[in-house]
């Protein structure tokens, strides 16, 4: 879902994108995509999915979404709100709660000897912000086709609360990446951004231009954005060696070509879509420019990327998402505005 606005709507196939939709919702199951085979343990992949068809609706229009997936995303949401498994709540709070000790419920899904790396248990930032995305496209929506729309408003303005109230970490100026119960996860990770970028949004502009600040001076490297700041003792600044210790390192300060989509997206969007942050953004898009011509996959984009300079590409030498989420924030966000 991350990739395919980028990889079909930006090229022109429409068809293309619908297809992998459809596909994807036929095997939907309690709410739930298949993320690996049939593994159905990814809490974001339905909330992305919401995002998706907010890409695909500026090509197709609303009657058609709503006509073809409005029952779908009607499942999806009914599900996070009675729960799913053991694993994932929606509190009273009207927060998404995840949590498993044995699986990586996110994107950061790295697992060495049976435990998650990161670990990141409780309410997750992007989640929340995916969540309150997509609570504000099924009340856009139902407010549309004449239904009622008040459950999901009254849920969003709930999440809006409760999100300003546990995520701003004053001290650093920014979001914390996770919140368990009370405890906050200080750790200056990229998720932070899509409560940014997201079109529909949480925070007020001057904390919004404050995340998007701090994410460049601290995770920002050209071809990707550091999954962890430097300056933290868990950071790992070079990926490589036995699978184990690649693991370790995978979502511990490794740069994600993909992060790229919602950077821009949140920078162009502070800086509102000015000529000059267009500009700007074109020169901050130059190392991915020589990415495509002289390292890893010509012509494409590495999944990841070493933390530490000369950031040598890793990992995947042709990601889809790293290539769609370039497409689409250039097309998008920079493009228009040069």
């Amino acid at each position: 879902f991350i990739a395919l606005p980028g990889v079909t709507l930006t090229q022109g196939g429409l068809e293309s994108c619908r297809e992998v939709i459809d596909t994807m919702v036929r095997e939907m199951h309690d709410g739930l995509f298949p993320n690996m085979g049939s593994a159905y343990n990814s809490v974001d992949a339905p909330l992305w999915f919401f995002w998706t068809l907010q890409a695909l609706e500026k090509h197709v229009g609303a009657d058609e979404i709503w006509k073809s997936y409005g029952h779908a995303m009607k499942d999806v949401l009914a599900a996070f709100r009675r729960g799913i498994g053991d694993h994932l709540r929606v509190h009273d709070n009207m927060l998404i709660w995840a949590s498993n000790p044995h699986l990586a419920m996110t994107w950061m899904d790295a697992v060495v000897d049976g435990k998650p790396v990161t670990g990141r248990d409780g309410y997750q930032v992007e989640i929340n912000a995916l969540w309150y995305n997509a609570l504000r496209i099924m009340e856009s929506l139902c407010e549309k086709f004449d239904e009622d729309a008040s459950a999901y408003r009254t849920r969003a303005e709930q999440v809006k609360e409760s999100f300003n109230a546990k995520f701003w970490d004053s001290a650093n100026q920014c979001l914390f990446d996770v919140v368990d119960g009370d405890e906050p996860d200080d750790h200056i990770r990229p998720n932070q951004v899509y409560a940014v970028s997201l079109p529909f949004s949480l925070l007020p502009e001057e904390q919004e231009k404050a995340v998007v600040a701090l994410v460049e001076k601290e995770l920002f490297v050209g071809c990707g954005l550091r999954s962890l700041a430097p300056d933290h003792p868990d950071y790992h600044g070079i990926y490589c060696g036995a699978l184990a210790k690649r693991d370790a390192a995978y979502h511990q300060g490794t740069a994600w070509g993909f992060l790229l989509g919602g950077f821009f997206s949140a920078y162009m969007k502070v800086n509102h879509h000015s000529s000059s942050a267009a500009a700007n953004a074109v020169r901050m898009l130059e190392p991915v420019r020589k990415h495509l011509t002289d390292s890893g996959c010509i012509g494409s984009i590495s999944e990841i990327f070493d933390g530490d300079a000369p950031h040598n590409p890793r990992g995947c030498y042709a990601q889809a998402w790293s290539v769609g989420e370039v497409l689409r924030c250039y097309c998008e966000d920079i493009l228009p505005y040069l």
